[in-house]
């Protein structure tokens, strides 16, 4: 939990407005010369522990914080090396001549389908397309 400094702070004030009035209740009555009656000396006595101990909070309040230490985590046992995969078998290469064979080329598509369009156009009957 951190230290409270501020907490004399208000007691510091408080101290010190008692003692203003002390110091001008004895001057206005019995003059500034008189010197100063006990009350005022036990106030001004309170007032200078209260500084001195907020002086000492201060500083202890800058000293380093101790930090928590942290438990080691135990270290892990090193894991076993995979074995090697074997190398894989070789395919035989695809025949490109075959599969032309079987799908027709993106130009022979659209000759067809022009072709096809012209053939409907001449049609006596209209096709959904013209």
């Amino acid at each position: 939990m951190p230290i409270r400094s501020s907490s004399l702070n208000r007691q510091i004030h408080k101290l010190g407005a008692r003692l203003h009035l002390a110091v001008l209740s004895r001057t206005r009555s019995q003059g500034p010369d008189q010197p100063p009656s006990t009350a005022e000396q036990a106030l001004r006595e309170e007032r200078r522990l209260l500084k001195e101990a907020q002086a000492t909070r201060q500083a202890q309040a800058r000293l380093p914080k101790a930090k928590v230490v942290k438990p080691a985590k135990p270290a892990k046992p090193p894991r076993a090396p995979k074995a090697a995969k074997p190398p894989k078998a070789e395919k035989p290469a695809k025949d490109k001549s075959a599969r032309k064979d079987k799908k027709p080329s993106r130009a022979d598509v659209l000759t067809k389908k022009a072709a096809n369009a012209e053939a409907a156009k001449k049609a006596d009957r209209k096709s959904a397309k013209t």
